[in-house]
Protein backbone atom coordinates (compact mmCIF):
# COMPACT_ATOMS: atom_id res chain seq x y z
CA UNK A 1 0.00 0.00 0.00
CA UNK A 2 2.32 2.66 0.93
CA UNK A 3 4.69 1.76 -2.59
CA UNK A 4 1.65 2.67 -4.26
CA UNK A 5 1.54 6.35 -2.23
CA UNK A 6 4.81 6.66 -2.74
CA UNK A 7 4.34 6.39 -6.17
CA UNK A 8 1.08 8.08 -6.45
CA UNK A 9 2.81 10.75 -4.52
CA UNK A 10 6.01 11.15 -7.25
CA UNK A 11 3.78 11.22 -10.35
CA UNK A 12 2.31 13.98 -8.60
CA UNK A 13 4.93 16.26 -7.64
CA UNK A 14 6.23 15.66 -11.39
CA UNK A 15 3.33 16.77 -12.96
CA UNK A 16 2.99 20.07 -10.84
CA UNK A 17 6.86 20.39 -11.77
CA UNK A 18 5.91 20.30 -15.36
CA UNK A 19 3.30 22.38 -14.68
CA UNK A 20 5.73 25.38 -13.46
CA UNK A 21 8.08 25.53 -15.93
CA UNK A 22 7.98 28.35 -17.92
CA UNK A 23 9.88 26.65 -20.64
CA UNK A 24 6.58 24.15 -21.02
CA UNK A 25 4.45 26.90 -20.92
CA UNK A 26 2.91 28.15 -24.99
CA UNK A 27 2.17 31.46 -25.68
CA UNK A 28 0.50 32.20 -29.53
CA UNK A 29 3.15 34.58 -31.41
CA UNK A 30 1.14 37.45 -32.12
CA UNK A 31 -0.25 37.51 -28.62
CA UNK A 32 -0.48 41.19 -27.16
CA UNK A 33 -1.73 41.60 -23.81
CA UNK A 34 -4.47 43.71 -22.55
CA UNK A 35 -3.72 46.38 -20.20
CA UNK A 36 -6.85 47.09 -18.50
CA UNK A 37 -6.37 42.93 -17.97
CA UNK A 38 -2.55 43.64 -16.71
CA UNK A 39 -3.83 46.15 -14.28
CA UNK A 40 -6.19 43.86 -12.64
CA UNK A 41 -3.83 41.33 -12.60
CA UNK A 42 -0.93 43.12 -11.20
CA UNK A 43 -3.85 45.33 -8.46
CA UNK A 44 -4.93 41.97 -7.57
CA UNK A 45 -1.78 40.08 -7.01
CA UNK A 46 -0.54 43.73 -4.35
CA UNK A 47 -4.13 43.40 -2.38
CA UNK A 48 -4.08 40.09 -2.17
CA UNK A 49 -0.64 38.26 -2.76
CA UNK A 50 -0.05 35.07 -4.33
CA UNK A 51 -3.33 33.01 -5.31
CA UNK A 52 -4.53 30.43 -7.46
CA UNK A 53 -5.26 31.02 -10.94
CA UNK A 54 -9.21 30.22 -10.50
CA UNK A 55 -9.05 33.15 -7.37
CA UNK A 56 -6.73 35.20 -9.51
CA UNK A 57 -9.38 35.32 -11.98
CA UNK A 58 -12.31 35.56 -9.72
CA UNK A 59 -11.23 38.30 -7.59
CA UNK A 60 -9.84 40.04 -10.79
CA UNK A 61 -12.91 39.50 -12.65
CA UNK A 62 -11.09 38.68 -15.69
CA UNK A 63 -12.18 35.18 -17.73
CA UNK A 64 -10.27 32.01 -16.94
CA UNK A 65 -8.94 31.68 -20.44
CA UNK A 66 -7.88 35.01 -21.02
CA UNK A 67 -6.08 35.28 -17.38
CA UNK A 68 -3.43 32.73 -17.95
CA UNK A 69 -2.55 34.14 -21.39
CA UNK A 70 -1.87 37.28 -19.63
CA UNK A 71 0.00 34.98 -16.94
CA UNK A 72 1.96 33.03 -19.34
CA UNK A 73 3.23 36.46 -20.94
CA UNK A 74 4.29 37.68 -17.08
CA UNK A 75 6.03 34.92 -16.65
CA UNK A 76 7.78 34.84 -19.86
CA UNK A 77 8.27 38.53 -19.19
CA UNK A 78 9.58 37.67 -15.62
CA UNK A 79 7.46 39.53 -13.52
CA UNK A 80 5.51 36.76 -12.17
CA UNK A 81 6.40 32.99 -11.57
CA UNK A 82 4.45 29.98 -10.10
CA UNK A 83 5.02 28.36 -7.18
CA UNK A 84 3.89 24.96 -5.24
CA UNK A 85 2.19 26.26 -1.61
CA UNK A 86 0.42 24.22 0.42
CA UNK A 87 -0.56 21.45 -2.24
CA UNK A 88 -1.70 24.36 -4.82
CA UNK A 89 0.15 25.96 -7.90
CA UNK A 90 0.20 29.95 -6.72
CA UNK A 91 1.01 32.97 -9.16
CA UNK A 92 3.55 35.32 -6.90
CA UNK A 93 5.04 38.64 -8.23
CA UNK A 94 8.48 38.79 -8.14
CA UNK A 95 10.74 41.53 -7.66
CA UNK A 96 10.28 42.89 -10.83
CA UNK A 97 6.94 42.18 -11.02
CA UNK A 98 6.18 44.42 -8.04
CA UNK A 99 8.05 46.96 -9.66
CA UNK A 100 6.47 46.63 -12.70
CA UNK A 101 3.00 46.51 -10.84
CA UNK A 102 3.67 49.51 -9.11
CA UNK A 103 3.91 51.61 -11.95
CA UNK A 104 1.18 49.74 -14.11
CA UNK A 105 -1.48 50.47 -11.10
CA UNK A 106 -0.25 53.98 -10.37
CA UNK A 107 -0.54 54.68 -14.39
CA UNK A 108 -4.00 52.99 -15.03
CA UNK A 109 -5.45 55.10 -11.44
Amino acid sequence: MSASLNTFTHDKLVMIRKQTNIKNKKLALDFKPSMTALSRIMQTMIENGSECKTKLSLDANLNYARLVRHIVWLEKKGLVESKVEDNKINVVLTENGKTFASTISGISQ
